[in-house]
């Protein structure tokens, strides 16, 4: 009987968390070996010197070390809600560039604006928010960022914007972003969400083995939250 694959994971990193969420639809069970970065373990790095997560090891030893292959990866084997819907395949890339690339470089700033003394907080949650106008204009027509259900665009994007909402959740409440703030909720509400969330300890060499395993009955469509 083959091994299943192993996941390095941060549970708070927003790459993990959507890959993690990807996996768990799928039906997939992996071994989860939860991480500190600051104490990167060498296994990770042998198999990915970059260091980052998340990190899947498949059983013939092929690495796959970016969040987005490796949720295309686990729904390429069974993609029960069509997240990976080719018609919207073009908007969907769109939005998942502008979140991983713009939005997420000054998400970053806006967190740590200590670190980047060039300009204020301010300034940069402002430049991250062209991005939430564009979110709240979709979500304003419909219940999804791409149509009226829910895409890889929502899946792979949310963990960033819980991430962005947190760095000054008052702020955000209050803020004109009330579309995004509901489909948000419905998001880190739903029992997909809670169940990849869990805790677990982090993982040594000689550490028990911890598994992700299929959330079962409980998947239910996004739509349907």
């Amino acid at each position: 009987m083959k091994s299943p694959p192993i996941l390095y994971s941060f549970r708070r990193c927003p790459y993990a968390i959507r890959a993690r969420l990807a996996i768990v639809t799928s039906g997939l069970t992996v071994e989860l070996r939860e991480v500190v970065l600051r104490n990167k373990p060498q296994q990770l790095l042998n198999i990915s010197p970059k260091g980052t997560v998340p990190v899947l090891l498949l059983p013939d030893k092929k690495v796959l070390d970016e969040s987005l292959d490796i949720i295309r990866w686990a729904l390429s084997l069974h993609d029960p809600f069509d997240w990976l819907s080719n018609d919207l395949s073009e908007d969907i890339n769109h939005l998942i560039q502008w979140n991983d690339n713009e939005f997420k470089h000054y998400l970053d700033r806006y967190k740590y604006a200590a670190r980047y003394p060039e300009k204020n907080e301010r300034y940069y949650r402002e430049k991250a928010e062209l991005f939430l106008f564009e979110l709240e204009n979709r979500l304003y027509k419909q219940n999804f960022l791409c149509s009226e259900k829910c895409t890889l665009a929502d899946i792979a994007i949310f963990p960033f914007i819980r991430q962005f909402a947190n760095v000054n959740n008052d702020w955000f409440t209050c803020s004109e972003y009330k579309k995004v703030g509901q489909w948000l909720n419905k998001h880190i509400n739903s029992p997909l969400f809670i169940f990849i969330m869990d805790k677990h300890p982090v993982w040594h060499p000689n550490s028990e083995k911890q598994f992700i395993n299929p959330l079962k009955n409980q998947l239910v469509k996004p739509e349907e939250y």
